[in-house]
């Protein structure tokens, strides 16, 4: 019986052996599978460590790259602002400036169109010239309208009301008036009196004696035409003019320019009757006393007789003082505002 357990317990060992030889061989391959795996993962692990330090170092370069664009384009906007700011400055001082030019402008145009109204008005009154004061305030209001500011409109409106008020006026060319007398005045001179315009008979030639003829014949035929040279007949329908010394003459033609000078003066005052008085009597004195044939005399004569024919207002022209007030007040109101 010793022999069949002793196999037995043999056999058993042997398996038992068998068993732990697979187990160890088993556990062995266990632990090389999980070693190469374990490796395998640190090589992986190790890769990626790698790569991601390469990732962090391209991103720490990234990043130092954008501190360095961001400190750049601080500083570019840090120029950029002062830019602007010294811009805003410019242009701040460009509108300061503009608006002192522009307040300057404004006031050199009202300065200058008020000296231009004061003009006006003064000639308004003193001669009544009405042209010259409808020019001034066309002038004026031409101005105004060029720059079309708002702030102008009050003075616009009382432009256009004395520029209507002046249209309606009846038409009277009184400086061209003023400068007909005067140029008649002037030429007093070269008018010619009526005595000496007498005809003058220019000398004839005297006849040669023909061949053939006496001596007593030729001597005959030159006395004959002596005589008629010294013999005119005229025929006068018109009373004799008087005969003028020098002197005389001389103060004809004086008082016929005083005469004028006075009519010049009535025009000025607008006194129709001393008016037509004057120029009725210097067509008179012309009529009388100067040479009516000549053309100097008919031209001046023409004159006189137009001049007469005008109508003068004996109404004292209208004033311009609306306009004047409106520029005085807004001149005014800036220099309140500008304080």
């Amino acid at each position: 019986m010793e022999a069949p357990e002793r196999k037995s317990l043999s056999a058993g060992r042997i398996a038992l052996a068998v068993a732990a030889a697979i187990a160890v061989a088993l556990v062995a391959f266990a632990w090389l599978d999980t070693r190469n795996r374990i490796d395998a993962t640190q090589t992986e692990l190790a890769r990626r460590l790698r790569d991601i330090e390469s990732d962090a170092r391209d991103a720490r370069a990234f990043a130092r790259q954008a501190q360095e664009s961001m400190r750049e384009a601080q500083l570019r906007l840090g120029a950029l602002e002062g830019k602007l700011a010294d811009a805003q400055g410019q242009q701040m001082a460009l509108e300061a400036l503009y608006q002192d030019l522009s307040r300057n402008r404004d006031e050199w145009q009202l300065a200058e169109i008020e000296q231009v109204l004061t003009i006006a008005a003064q000639q308004l009154q003193l001669s009544g010239n009405v042209r010259a004061a409808l020019l001034a305030l066309q002038f004026a209001e031409s101005r105004l309208a060029r720059g079309d500011r708002p702030q102008f409109v009050p003075v616009r409106r009382a432009l256009a009301r004395d520029i209507e008020r002046l249209k309606a006026l009846p038409a009277l060319d009184l400086p061209g008036m003023v400068r007909q007398l005067d140029a008649l005045a002037a030429g007093v001179d070269a008018l010619p009196l009526a005595f000496d315009s007498r005809v003058e008979h220019a000398p004839k030639e005297p006849k040669p004696v023909a061949e053939g003829q006496n001596w007593f014949s030729g001597f005959a035929t030159e006395m004959w035409a002596e005589l008629r040279q010294l013999i005119v007949v005229r025929r006068v329908d018109a009373p004799e003019p008087p005969l003028l010394a020098p002197t005389q003459a001389y103060f004809l033609r004086e008082n016929l320019r005083l005469r004028l000078l006075n009519a010049r003066l009535d025009l000025l005052a607008r006194n129709q009757v001393a008016f037509q008085d004057d120029l009725r009597l210097a067509q008179a004195w012309l009529q009388r006393y100067f040479d009516a044939r000549a053309k100097p005399t008919q031209a001046a004569l023409a004159q006189l007789r137009q001049l007469q024919s005008a109508t003068l207002s004996l109404e004292p022209p209208p004033s311009i003082s609306d306009s004047l007030e409106a520029v005085r007040g807004y001149k005014a109101r800036r220099e309140r505002s500008s304080g």
